[in-house]
C-alpha cells in the first residue's frame, strides 16, 4: 500500500488527484494541515509520497511551494492534471433559499464569484479548505450553512447538493506535482515514463544570460512550457528561474542540460517524470 500525504482532509481536491494518480494500487490517505507538513511528512518517513498543487490555470502558480520544493530536497516523479468543479452543498432537507452563509476556501469562493451574485441572499465566508468546510457542517449538524467543495466531498460527508458545476469558468485545471524522498525516487525510476523535468537556477547578471539558456535549450529541440521567476531572499535584485521542459529524446535533454549549467549558478534537477494529459 502507498501512503499519500496531502494538504486537506478526505475529500479534498489533493485527494481526489491522489486516488486518480494511483487509481490502480491500494492507497493509504495522510491529510496535513498545510503544504510544509507534507514535506516534513516525506523527511520523517521515507516510504511517504506527497501529492502538491503547484498551478491553477485560473488563479495562477503557487509560489509557496516552489521553493519548499526546492529547500526539501524532494524529487518530482510525477505529475496529475484535475479539472476543478464546484458544488454548493448543505445537510439534507434544505433549498438555496434556506442558505445564509456558505463557506469555504477564498480561491474557491472567488472562482464561484457567479454563482455568488446571483444569489446574493448567502453570505460567502472564507475557511482553509473546501473539503473541511463540508466535514464541520456534517460533524456539528449546522443547518442554513452550506459549503462549496467537490461532488466527491459531499458525498463523502453525507450532505445534500444543492447545485453542481457552480465555477465561473469550465476550463478551470490545477496540476500537481507528486513527490519523493530521493531514496525512493530512485527505487521508483525504472518504471517511470520520462518525457518531462523540472529544473531550477540562478543566473548572473549579464546582458543576454537567459536569452543564451534558452537559445541553448531550442537549439537541442527542448520544449520550454513553464517558466517562473522568484526573488532570492536577501539577495536584492536576484531571481531564481524555475522552468519546466518536455523533450522526445532523453540522451539528447540529458546533453542539453550539459551545454547550459556552464552558464548558471546553483542549477538543480527537480525531477524527472512523465508529462500528464489535460483532462477533457
Amino acid at each position: 500500500m502507498k501512503r499519500i500525504a496531502i494538504q486537506g482532509v478526505s475529500g479534498a481536491f489533493h485527494d481526489i488527484a491522489a486516488r486518480q494518480f494511483f487509481k490502480d494500487e491500494e492507497i493509504e490517505i495522510l491529510p496535513c494541515i498545510t503544504f510544509k507538513e507534507v514535506f516534513d511528512s516525506i523527511s520523517d518517513e521515507q516510504d511517504v509520497l506527497g501529492i502538491v498543487a503547484i498551478e491553477n490555470t485560473i488563479a495562477g502558480s503557487l509560489l509557496p511551494n516552489y521553493n519548499l520544493l526546492r529547500e526539501s530536497g524532494d524529487v518530482v516523479v510525477g505529475e496529475h492534471k484535475l479539472r476543478i468543479s464546484h458544488c454548493i452543498c448543505a445537510l439534507p432537507g434544505q433549498q438555496l433559499g434556506d442558505i445564509q452563509e456558505v463557506y469555504s476556501h477564498p480561491i474557491a469562493l472567488r472562482q464561484c464569484e457567479d454563482f455568488l451574485e446571483k444569489n446574493h441572499h448567502i453570505r460567502a465566508v472564507e475557511a482553509d479548505d473546501t473539503a473541511l468546510s463540508a466535514k464541520e457542517i456534517a460533524d456539528a449538524g449546522v443547518k442554513g450553512r452550506a459549503a462549496i467543495c467537490s461532488s466527491f466531498a459531499a458525498r463523502m460527508y453525507g450532505l445534500e447538493i444543492l447545485a453542481d458545476e457552480i465555477e465561473t469558468n469550465k476550463r478551470n485545471f490545477t496540476r500537481f506535482l507528486i513527490v519523493a524522498h530521493p531514496a525512493t525516487a530512485d527505487k521508483m525510476r525504472p518504471q517511470l515514463s520520462i518525457n518531462k523535468s523540472s529544473v531550477v537556477f540562478t543566473l548572473p547578471h549579464e546582458e543576454g544570460s537567459l536569452a543564451k539558456v534558452l537559445s541553448i535549450l531550442s537549439f537541442y529541440h527542448i520544449n520550454l512550457t513553464k517558466i517562473q521567476s522568484l526573488p532570492i531572499i536577501g539577495r536584492e535584485w536576484e531571481y531564481q528561474f524555475y522552468i519546466n521542459l518536455t523533450f522526445d529524446d532523453y540522451g539528447r535533454y540529458r546533453q542539453s542540460l550539459d551545454a547550459i549549467r556552464p552558464l548558471l549558478k546553483d542549477f538543480q534537477v527537480l525531477g524527472e517524470y512523465g508529462e500528464a494529459a489535460t483532462p477533457q
